[in-house]
């Protein structure tokens, strides 16, 4: 009998999930097969289970990220071997989705596990990461040092506005701009309850989401009072609340870095404005190495997880109610699935 693996697919748009056998996966060149071991749960997952967003057809499998062990590895991959433990980003295919048993990469989408992290934790990390890298590198156009060392030129950009800081992309941003431009101020918004763990990620100053509706205070909390060199918006913010425009400075860059959401957003004249998606960091220079960047900075202590993960569910059964839960809200927190 041939060997099988299970894949939990969604059959249509508004689907449940399926549980579906499989011929075994096997790696193609540069490719890697992970059997996962935890799994997050991302906004992107509901909104495909619920109207498609993204699915080019069906069935599919959907999830974007995973934690494992290596199970097979394809030629001619040094860098990884069978029984590694790793953590990556998932892929569009459905042999490449997050939420089955094998999960089959291009290599450079995974790295190895910190020894540091659990696989829940690890699980967490990459779509986010990822999102921010893109949003600041094609966004605001600031290199990012761990994967462009030695960029042409220098950033202009003195003060940066982060909206939705407590989300996995802004917390992850705050870092990757202190990071990036460590003498910046970097003002965000977001619940008080996660002020005092955004200041320890490198924010200077944190504000309430309704600061928005009238910026004078974060206008004032820039260089001079003069208002914010650049806005990057982890959960578009701006399409509810599009006064905080006026928070920037009407003498700088005017840079806004939108993280896409399937919000529209109507964006002022004058003002320079990037959509952003995670995988557009592979593109930049030094993004095919964002991944192995990511463990490094986290094994040496410079990047911390940017939300709590929290395990709401054991096995591939729980990831009906787990998406149900986070269709609901949440802030602060990354919700994981362990296997």
């Amino acid at each position: 009998m041939s060997k099988t693996s299970l894949q939990y697919q969604i059959p249509q748009k508004g689907g449940q999930f399926t549980k579906v056998s499989v011929p075994y996966p096997s790696p193609g060149p540069h490719e890697i097969c992970i059997r996962a071991r935890a799994v997050a749960l991302n906004p992107l997952d509901w909104k495909n289970r619920a109207f498609g967003v993204t699915v080019q057809s069906w069935p599919t499998v959907l999830g974007i990220d995973t934690a494992g062990v290596i199970d097979s590895v394809g030629e001619p991959i040094k860098d990884f071997k069978v029984g590694d433990e790793v953590f990556s980003l998932c892929g569009m295919e459905n042999r490449s989705g997050g939420f089955q048993e094998i999960v089959t990469v291009p290599s450079h989408l995974a790295a190895k596990k910190p020894a540091s992290l659990t696989f829940e934790e690890a699980a967490s990390l990459s779509i986010c990461y990822l999102t921010a890298a893109s949003a600041i590198t094609v966004g605001l156009h600031v290199p990012l040092p761990h994967l462009d060392p030695d960029p042409t030129g220098s950033s202009p950009l003195g003060s940066i506005l982060v909206l939705g800081g407590s989300s996995g992309v802004g917390a992850a941003a705050i870092q990757l701009l202190r990071l990036a431009l460590p003498s910046a101020t970097i003002v965000t918004t977001s619940a008080a309850k996660h002020h005092a763990h955004l200041v320890s990620l490198g924010a200077t100053k944190c504000f309430e989401r309704s600061a928005c509706e009238d910026t004078s205070a974060i206008k004032a909390a820039t260089p001079g009072g003069s208002g914010a060199d650049a806005i990057l918006d982890a959960i578009t913010a701006v399409a509810s609340e599009p006064t905080v425009f006026t928070a920037l400075n009407p003498a700088g860059p005017r840079t806004y870095s939108q993280v896409v959401t399937g919000q529209n957003v109507e964006v002022p004249e004058g003002v320079s404005s990037t959509v952003i998606f995670g995988r557009q960091i592979l593109g930049a220079k030094g993004g095919m190495t964002a991944m192995p960047g990511l463990a490094s900075l986290v094994q040496s202590g410079k990047y911390k997880l940017p939300v709590k993960a929290e395990v709401i569910g054991n096995g591939f059964d729980t990831l009906g109610q787990g998406l149900d839960k986070l269709m609901r809200g949440v802030s602060g927190t990354k919700y994981i699935v362990s296997l």
